[in-house]
């Protein structure tokens, strides 16, 4: 017997039958449904009996997902297959009328939440109480020895390990109404290469969509009322994402015609986390935030998008960037007796130590002259007196970017996980989950090389360009006062001039829009400055021994004690500046290796 809200459907359906309601036209094949999977129509050997509102009982899932599916917050182990279109976790669901996401309480993937009905048509009892021709029941049963009329408006089940695949073949709508079908599949497949443990996609296909509506659900014939809805819900009441146009007229159509990959009818989606990633997911965006919280990713929530930063607020460091997103860039810390120049830490200078034509700062380090005092924008430094981008005419070794005047490695000290790897100081999927382009090939480190330079290893102090090894210095300018060796920009050893930005400092300033320090091949802020061959390796590691900024001035003479002291203070800050630029071996710094050296 139904209960009183299927008497209520019924009695709507009377009252709102006299209405004229538009009808969309019939859609017919368009993406094929999978088949060849056993039993006696292809698509399983499991099915629900004929019913209306029914559901299957709960179905393990262990066998295909052994970790279970992360959804949202939950990871689950079971399922229930709804007659009315649609998957749980939490517990079957007999609800026709698709009420709009969230609900509370009910995890549910929905392909076509409508009011499906499987029963054979027929003449029915008193306000549709009874099963049309006398036929099954209102609950389903998980085994396939009561099915009955297999050939079609049937709802069938499939596993296999990593893939469950579930059909509503052909099926009619409430009340045993067969003039029009739907017929479509929902198939999750496990991703445990591409993701964290629980990981899965989902992949909605239609092949026949003809109806929208049942009569209890305010339609007629199929259509107007309360149309079907297809989507995610978290059922926590507050995560979903539905298809645009659900519960609208026309999300029939919509969905045989349509598609978010381009095949029309099919329609897939990536749950990473938990989180269902849309098809704007992952696509760059900004925050609004200040420093690198300004960097943001697309990510599917309710009925649309926002965008979630990439990283979050981080200690202060020297490497050019507003790590703690308070709006300026961050000094520090350094180790003692050393001061955070432009995006390292550098030795800090003594009066009468610098080049000529270059004080020493009050913070500490050598610039212009004709500097001090001169205070600069965001990301510009003073060079002879003028404010200019603090990166301009820049080109750093592969794998490096300019930030505030100095060449580092952006993927320095940043942690990714499993399954994803470090590419321009962003954690990015790695491949073969990230499709790498036509001229590329996938490594077993996760990036994406040249294929010409895929099986080719360099000596160090070289890079693969073209399918040849190279001098990594080659098309390198560094920034003013530093020198390309081995594949690193440092410090000159025989520089004399007083044109040193690498030894000027850049004055905290409000970091504009996401709040990176970048800067286009003019100087100005809105693009780091990389390397020039941008199909080198982008992904290096290592330890920027650059050294500090401050020298011994050379040319000068003094007398007496007076002399002499300077001379030996002079002599050691020249002595720590080489050791550290050549390192305590002896040997200049080794250059950056590659990630998958690390």
């Amino acid at each position: 017997m139904r209960t009183l809200s299927v008497v209520r459907k019924t009695v709507m359906a009377s009252v709102l039958a006299i209405v004229v309601i538009a009808r969309v036209a019939d859609v017919h094949a368009q993406a094929p449904l999978i088949g060849g999977l056993g039993g006696p129509v292809g698509y399983g050997t499991a099915c629900l009996s004929p019913n209306d509102d029914g559901s299957s009982n709960a179905i393990s899932i262990a066998g295909s997902f052994p970790s279970g599916l992360r959804f949202f917050s939950m990871t689950h182990t079971q399922m229930y297959v709804n007659t009315n279109g649609n998957i749980t976790f939490a517990g079957p669901v007999s609800v026709f009328t698709p009420n709009p996401f969230p609900v509370a309480s009910q995890p549910m993937i929905a392909p076509y939440w409508a009011d499906v009905d499987i029963r054979p048509d027929g003449p029915g009892g008193f306000l549709g109480l009874e099963p049309c021709g006398g036929y099954g029941s209102s609950t389903g049963s998980p085994g396939n020895a009561a099915c009955q009329n297999p050939s079609e408006n049937g709802v069938w089940w499939f596993f296999e390990p990593g893939r469950m695949i579930v059909t509503w073949h052909r099926v009619g709508y409430y009340a045993c109404h067969l003039d029009r079908r739907m017929n479509f599949q929902l198939i999750l497949t496990s991703a445990p290469d591409c993701g964290v443990s629980g990981d899965f996609d989902v992949e909605f296909r239609y092949n026949q969509c003809e109806w929208e509506t049942g009569d209890a659900s305010g339609g007629t014939g199929g259509f107007g009322g309360v149309q079907a809805q297809a989507g995610f819900d978290a059922g926590d009441n507050t995560n979903y994402v539905a298809i645009m146009g659900s519960r609208m007229a026309g999300i029939a159509s919509r969905l045989c015609t349509m598609s978010n990959v381009g095949v029309p009818g099919i329609w897939r989606f990536q749950i990473r986390g938990g989180t269902v990633m849309c098809p704007d997911a992952g696509m760059v965006c900004s925050t609004g935030m200040q420093g690198i919280c300004g960097e943001g990713r697309m990510q599917c929530v309710g009925s649309g998008t926002m965008c979630v930063p990439v990283t979050g607020p981080q200690p202060s460091a020297c490497n050019g960037l507003d790590n703690d997103c308070n709006g300026t860039i961050d000094t520090g810390p350094c180790p003692a007796g050393q001061v955070c120049d432009g995006a390292q830490c550098v030795a800090m200078c003594v009066e009468g130590g610098c080049f000529a034509g270059q004080s020493c700062s009050a913070q500490g380090t050598c610039i212009d002259t004709a500097c001090v005092g001169v205070t600069c924008p965001a990301g510009q430094r003073c060079r002879g007196g003028t404010c200019m981008g603090a990166c301009s005419g820049v080109v750093c070794p592969a794998g490096q970017v300019c930030r505030n005047g100095s060449c580092v490695d952006p993927c320095l000290g940043q942690t990714c996980d499993a399954y994803t790897v470090c590419e321009g100081g962003v954690c990015v999927p790695r491949c073969p989950c990230r499709a790498c382009t036509a001229t590329q090939t996938c490594q077993a480190s996760g990036h994406c090389v040249d294929t010409s330079c895929a099986t080719i290893t360099c000596p160090s102090g070289q890079t693969c360009v073209a399918g040849a090894c190279v001098d990594a210095c080659t098309g390198v300018a560094c920034p003013s006062g530093q020198v390309c060796m081995a594949g690193q920009c440092v410090p000159d050893p025989g520089a004399t001039d007083a044109g040193s930005d690498a030894s000027t400092t850049v004055e905290p300033g409000i970091v504009d829009g996401g709040g990176w320090m970048r800067s286009d091949a003019s100087g100005d802020i809105g693009g780091e400055v990389t390397t020039g061959d941008a199909r080198r390796d982008s992904g290096r590691s290592g330890t920027n021994n650059a050294g500090c900024a401050c020298r011994a001035a050379s040319g000068r003479s003094r007398s007496g004690s007076a002399a002499w002291v300077f001379a030996l203070a002079t002599a050691l800050v020249t002595f720590e500046r080489r050791r550290r630029a050549i390192g305590s071996s002896g040997r200049r710094a080794r250059p950056f290796g590659r990630l998958d050296d690390r």
